[in-house]
């Protein structure tokens, strides 16, 4: 692939780390967006027509319509992030587009967040820190105010044993938590061994017996609502769900009827089936006490998203230096 002689015109879609956007712009010939509103499909559209390069993260849908209009310039669409299911990526490889993405570099932090989670939901964190500030604790400490469930030697299924997944398995057996885990493929004996893990081959089988489920697979056509209702209710009334991955993995509907019926525990999410759109039942639930929300904060720290950044460059500079780029999606990875 001939490099170009000019600087790429480069377009990123949301605002990105300070200096990651500073060693763009000495790369590239950058077109940022500094007041990081998501931009319309219109505007997607222009940015698919003029660019050599788009950066887009996961607020923007590039579907095959969008991808239609992309311009002869466009060769790369470097995603700022891990998932790409916001990506029509196999019209994109049709139309001589290579797509990257992120991975790796969040792992760390998202094992953090959904381990942080996870203790959330069980000792019911938020609403105790609600508790001092709302001028809530008038009566003071009681034997029975306030119980949460105890971690230590619980079940915890987690549905997508990769980098994060296995990353959550090291803290959760810190913490006591006995490993479960459901995947695509076993991981390799070592890892199991290392992690004293237990495959189920079955995950209807593996839910029933679980007393905390960890989603941490990625979003695709195979895993759209992969928890349904029907496996949802498999799981025991004092089961708690958590889910730092994608919404569309789990039924949100489902999950919020079970629980309001007291058929499920809790749950902690950090993303959402329609974000930044929240359904008005879960909102109820958390202000209950039912559930915990966040506001998809799972890699959101300064080291992340700064080596998120860094990726990029590098995929979009090996690319353009006429190399495969490291972080390359592969149709069979779909």
């Amino acid at each position: 692939m001939p490099s170009l002689k000019r600087k790429p015109l480069v377009v990123v879609t949301r605002r990105l780390p300070e200096a990651v956007e500073a060693r763009m712009r000495e790369l590239f010939d950058c077109r940022l967006n500094p007041d990081d509103q998501p931009l319309g499909q219109e505007d997607l559209a222009g940015a698919l027509r003029e660019a050599d390069v788009l950066v887009p993260t996961v607020t923007d849908e590039i579907d095959a319509a969008l991808l239609a209009q992309a311009g002869p310039n466009l060769r790369l669409i470097a995603n700022f992030g891990n998932g790409v299911d916001h990506i029509d990526v196999g019209v994109a490889l049709e139309r001589g587009i290579t797509v990257t993405n992120t991975p790796g570099v969040l792992t760390e932090d998202t094992a953090d967040m959904t381990m942080a989670l996870i203790l959330a939901v069980a000792r019911r964190v938020t609403e105790g820190a609600r508790i001092i500030p709302d001028d809530a604790w008038d009566a003071g400490w009681s034997p029975t105010w306030m119980l949460g469930r105890r971690i230590t030697g619980k079940r915890l299924g987690i549905v997508g044993m990769g980098r994060i997944g296995q990353a959550l398995a090291r803290r959760a057996k810190a913490f006591g938590l006995q490993i479960h885990y459901h995947n695509r493929r076993r991981v390799p004996a070592a890892i199991e061994g290392e992690l004293e893990a237990t495959y189920w081959e079955s995950l209807d089988q593996m839910l029933a017996r679980v007393d905390i489920v960890s989603v941490n697979c990625p979003h695709t056509p195979a895993t759209y609502h992969l928890l349904s209702a029907r496996r949802l209710k498999l799981l025991k009334p004092e089961a708690i769900v958590v889910n730092t991955a994608r919404g569309e993995v789990i039924d949100e509907n489902a999950l919020a009827r079970l629980i309001e019926a007291g058929e499920i525990s809790a749950a902690g999410l950090d993303v959402f089936e329609q974000e930044p759109a929240v359904s008005p039942r879960l909102v109820k639930l958390a202000r209950s006490g039912k559930i915990v929300l966040l506001p998809h904060m799972g890699s959101a720290t300064h080291e992340s998203r700064t080596d998120m950044g860094e990726k990029v460059i590098i995929n979009i500079k090996t690319f353009m230096d006429g190399h495969r780029p490291p972080d390359r999606i592969l149709p069979s990875m779909l």
